[in-house]
């Protein structure tokens, strides 16, 4: 393994051990414990520590705890929450990880290319990579809550991989990228957090409704084509509240006029 200097530089700002440490491995509705103890050894050996569970259907099981092996503190650590949107909330980036590639998706990233990029995320905070379940990966729900979409390269006649196996590609490639230096000095400033977005979309479809722009019966694609948008434009903080404050003064106008 590559050492690393864990020594903060003016280029960087920030230590390869520290933006490590702001990466959560998210497992969406995992079935199967022995992958959750698998999966946290893992990112233990690769320097990982933050694990969010989903609507995992077994946990705490002791065969989590068998697979961990010396990743028991990752295990006993990990949280667990109700919703996807619960583990992404003070993100500054969420990367989701899939076996073929979405329509919706502005790129699909290998998990090469992905790592750096959500390392240099981790300089403004921490960063979530999303995996599914073992049998059907990610719902396209769990997918929109995300910002990019990343695949594995792998034989094309058998490209599934074991939830755990996936898990250690990504934190082996994360370990490999804090090790090449692909970290950055923090935004100047705060970048909008997965919260701050949904709380936008949540506007935007308020809006949206009431001026008569969307007809509930037929979305059609809008709600996809604004994550896009959005996530495309990797929104600071302040760019959201004046695209809501504006939201605010066309209702307030419009109620005015009425």
């Amino acid at each position: 393994m590559v050492a690393m200097n864990d020594e903060r530089s003016p280029r960087s700002g920030i230590a390869p051990e520290e933006a490590l440490r702001r990466v959560r491995i998210v497992l969406c509705r995992p079935s199967h414990p022995g992958n959750i103890g698998s999966a946290a050894r893992a990112m233990k050996n690769m320097g990982l520590a933050e694990l969010w569970l989903v609507e995992p259907k077994r946990f705490p099981e002791p065969e989590a705890e068998w697979l961990a092996s010396g990743a028991l503190d990752v295990v006993r650590s990990a949280r667990v929450c109700a919703r996807l949107t619960d583990a992404l909330g003070e993100c500054v980036a969420a990367y989701a990880i899939s076996a073929r590639p979405r329509e919706w998706s502005l790129e699909v990233l290998s998990a090469r290319d992905a790592a750096g990029e959500v390392l240099r995320d981790a300089a403004s905070g921490p960063v979530a990579v999303v995996f599914g379940t073992e049998n059907a990966g990610l719902t396209n729900e769990e997918l929109l809550a995300c910002q990019r979409l990343v695949h594995i390269p792998a034989n094309p006649a058998y490209s599934s991989l074991n939830l755990a196996q996936a898990v250690l590609v990504l934190s082996y490639e994360l370990r490999l990228a804090a090790a090449l230096g692909e970290v950055r000095a923090p935004a100047e400033l705060p970048t909008a957090t997965a919260a701050d977005l949904e709380g936008l979309f949540a506007h935007l479809e308020q809006a949206s409704l009431e001026s008569g722009f969307l007809d509930p019966k037929h979305p059609g694609r809008l709600h996809e084509r604004w994550r896009r948008l959005f996530a495309r434009a990797r929104l600071e903080r302040e760019e959201v509240n004046i695209l809501r404050g504006l939201l605010k003064a066309l209702a307030q106008q419009r109620a005015r006029s009425q």
